[in-house]
């Protein structure tokens, strides 16, 4: 069975939809359901799902929210916080929650992240700031021999949504990334088509589950499709 918050709308319902087509057990989470904020409400969500289900096969973290796109200086500092408490945090709880009841070994997690997570940007900045955060949070949980479990980053490109054609980037924008691009690579992680690229980001409308799978067959470095510091060379001592 298979967990996605912000699932009453936008990609988060394509998302749900997707996995129940593919024959998957799928709890909606929204506000009214369980505000992914709220560790309370939270943990009583996720206890009273796997009360029914006895088990978690895959946690989809959508719920996201944007702040205003102005500069630092212009931001109102309850909604930027509001933006990286709903972006960070609500990952956070909903994992921590979720962990313990991954099916053994094949139980997989997948952040919607952003490519703003690796570029800087001078407006909507805890937008950005949180998508970073997440990144971080999803190769610290899955990479390496030690890690809590098979976790991803999938950014989903610029689906036609209410957030987006709210956005002022977006307007006048002629070409989106299709539903079926992002679901496409989701059902290949739910799968474990994708297992190696655990810890890493990957991006629809750029790849694709066979190009993904073959640049992982011919080996992924370290660092590659993470967040982290880029050094000046060879001769940088943070090397």
């Amino acid at each position: 069975m298979a967990i996605v918050t912000g699932a009453s709308r936008g990609i988060g319902a394509h998302v749900a939809d997707a996995l129940e087509q593919g024959g998957y057990a799928v709890e909606r989470g929204s506000r009214s359901t369980a505000p992914v904020t709220d560790r309370g409400a939270v943990e009583a969500w996720v206890a009273e799902v796997v009360g029914r289900h006895g088990h978690v096969d895959l946690l989809v973290n959508n719920a996201g929210v944007i702040d205003a796109e102005v500069p630092l200086a212009d931001s109102d500092p309850d909604q930027w916080w509001e933006t990286v408490e709903v972006n960070v945090r609500g990952p956070y709880l909903m994992t921590r929650a979720v962990l313990p009841h991954l099916t053994p070994g094949t139980g997989r997690i997948v952040n919607i992240n952003s490519g703003a997570a690796y570029r800087n940007a001078g407006v909507a900045t805890a937008y950005n700031v949180s998508k970073g955060a997440l990144a971080r949070l999803t190769s610290q949980l899955g990479l390496g021999e030690d890690r809590a479990a098979l976790v991803f980053d999938l950014a989903p490109g610029v689906v036609r949504t209410d957030m987006t054609e709210s956005m002022v980037m977006h307007r006048g924008r002629t070409e989106w990334t299709s539903p079926g691009e992002v679901t496409e690579l989701l059902l290949a992680i739910a799968a474990g088509d994708l297992d190696a690229w655990s810890g890493r980001l990957v991006r629809a409308g750029l790849d694709t589950p066979s190009s993904l799978s073959a640049r992982a067959s011919a080996g992924l470095g370290e660092l590659d499709r993470t967040l982290g510091l880029i050094p000046w060379g060879d001769d940088d001592p943070l090397t």
